[in-house]
């Protein structure tokens, strides 16, 4: 009965409250089954917009801001602790400092307010979280190791190489891969939909269109491996999610398949995979009978994998 109104009450705050649930569990990481990319990316499955980490904006855990196109009329801002290199105590430094001194108006600014080490400046110009400040983040990234060995004690302006000439834009292949790689996800786009040409060519369905075929047709789904439940049950099955830009969708791994392909079972961050859907009651599986591994190049992120 508890485990029951658990699941109601968090249902009921997912459907009216979508923004902040997804908020409150992305605050409360690590936990659970699914990443925080995989709670996001349900969140904007579900009409709620997420907002990359921002030096003005942002406190150290994620929180909501007014937007009347987020589901909800909130969208989620992503905090600055969740940044690679960042984490807690710097996160609180940099919102400490603003609240005392003011906002930043600059990179460089940043670093004459607060000393940082250079893998932590230039994170946080990876992330995107001096972009609104007006630099893009390339020519952010470029002044980030300039700023990074600039003191409060230092005459200002002399510190050499702020100035970034002029440098191509970032394609949003690059952007979603810097945020992948400086914020662990992708607030505005999923890895896969970069790939959705490629996959129609072979012949793979969307996890989305899923529940409109039939039970028991051979099919072939694409996408990022989220988890693996590994060991496998009593009867030696191993279950995994494949997840794309419409969705997720489960996939069962008999013993025998497991052996034969499990080299690229355990290191492949994308799998193509063909095999019998199995649907009923609104929801699908595929019964896998044949895996290849799916190269998302630098935007491959690890999956959860649960013993």
């Amino acid at each position: 009965m508890s485990f029951a109104l658990l699941v109601y009450v968090s249902a009921w705050f997912k459907r009216y409250y979508p923004a902040a649930f997804c908020a409150g569990l992305l605050r409360a990481q690590p936990m659970g089954f699914y990443s925080p990319q995989s709670l996001i990316a349900d969140a904007r499955r579900h009409g709620v917009v997420t907002r990359e980490p921002d030096l003005n904006l942002s406190l150290p855990h994620a929180t909501l801001e007014p937007d009347p196109a987020s589901a909800g009329g909130v969208a989620i801002r992503l905090g600055l602790a969740g940044i690679r290199h960042v984490g807690q105590a710097v996160a609180d430094r940099i919102v400490a400092e603003r609240d005392t001194a003011g906002p930043y108006t600059s990179i460089a600014q940043l670093t004459e307010r607060i000393q940082l080490t250079r893998p932590v400046v230039e994170a946080l110009a990876t992330a995107g979280t001096v972009t609104p400040l007006g630099p893009d983040r390339r020519a952010a990234l470029w002044a980030a190791g300039a700023a990074a060995a600039t003191r409060a004690e230092h005459l200002p302006g002399l510190a050499l190489g702020q100035d970034a000439p002029a440098l191509p834009g970032m394609t949003a292949v690059e952007l979603a891969s810097a945020d992948l790689w400086a914020n662990g996800v992708t607030p505005g786009v999923h890895p896969v939909q970069f790939l959705r040409t490629h996959l129609e060519t072979l012949g793979a369905l969307p996890a989305g269109r899923l529940l409109d075929v039939l039970d028991g047709t051979r099919i072939t789904v694409g996408g990022a491996v989220t988890h693996k439940q590994r060991p496998a049950t009593a009867g030696g099955i191993t279950f995994l999610n494949l997840e794309d830009e419409t969705g997720m969708v489960n996939i069962v791994v008999s013993p025998g398949l497991w052996q034969r392909h499990r080299r690229t079972l355990l290191a492949s961050t994308a799998l193509l995979i063909r095999g019998i859907a199995q649907t009923g009651q609104g929801t699908v599986s595929v019964v896998a009978d044949h895996i290849t591994p799916l190269d998302l190049t630098t935007l491959a992120a690890a999956s959860r994998d649960f013993r």
